[in-house]
């Protein structure tokens, strides 16, 4: 199956991470179950290419760390980073903010790299901030159906358990690191 081959393709280019950060995230079969049959390309395509300014919720600034890669591939690729971590001051040569309502200009994405429990506080931090953005992305093992039905009840478009920087690759014919 092509989905199932992309999945793997993603989790393989993960790189090296501990069991307990793997620990919050379903299984791969259940993964590919989902994503498959929830997000379509043009939906996909529409968020892309329609988002500019992407808040990136749990930043880091490891280079090593997909919550690095995936904003830095993205702003290499002309998209505005925002972001949002209460650790850093800076990173990708943009100043920090503690949580999403310390945002200084409004966001079209907001790219999720938190674990499925603090979604609901998340989502909460979303729904309050003005404008919305258009969409939210829970990255690649990031699932929380509760939440992404509130997001979609206010009108937010919302992909989840799907890697950013794969499918804008994917999408847009270019090559990820």
């Amino acid at each position: 199956r092509p989905g199932a081959r992309r999945v793997l393709r993603q989790e393989r280019g993960r790189g090296a991470t501990n069991d307990r950060a793997r620990a919050w995230r379903p299984s791969l079969t259940q993964r590919t179950l989902s994503s498959m049959h929830e997000h379509d390309d043009s939906a996909l395509r529409e968020i892309l290419d329609r988002c500019h300014a992407i808040a990136v919720l749990g930043i880091k600034s490891g280079a090593d760390e997909d919550a690095f890669r995936v904003p830095r591939y993205m702003q290499q690729h002309g998209h505005r980073i925002l972001p949002v971590s209460p650790k850093l001051t800076s990173v990708l040569g943009e100043a920090c903010v503690a949580s999403l309502g310390d945002l200084r200009e409004p966001a079209d994405l907001v790219n999720v790299f938190r674990a499925p429990q603090h979604l609901p506080g998340h989502t909460d931090e979303i729904l309050a901030m003005r404008p919305l953005p258009f969409a939210v992305w829970f990255q690649l093992g990031i699932r929380d159906d509760a939440s992404a039905a509130r997001l979609r009840a206010a009108g937010i478009r919302v992909v989840q358990d799907l890697c950013l920087m794969v499918e804008h690759a994917r999408l847009h014919g270019r090559a990820h690191p």
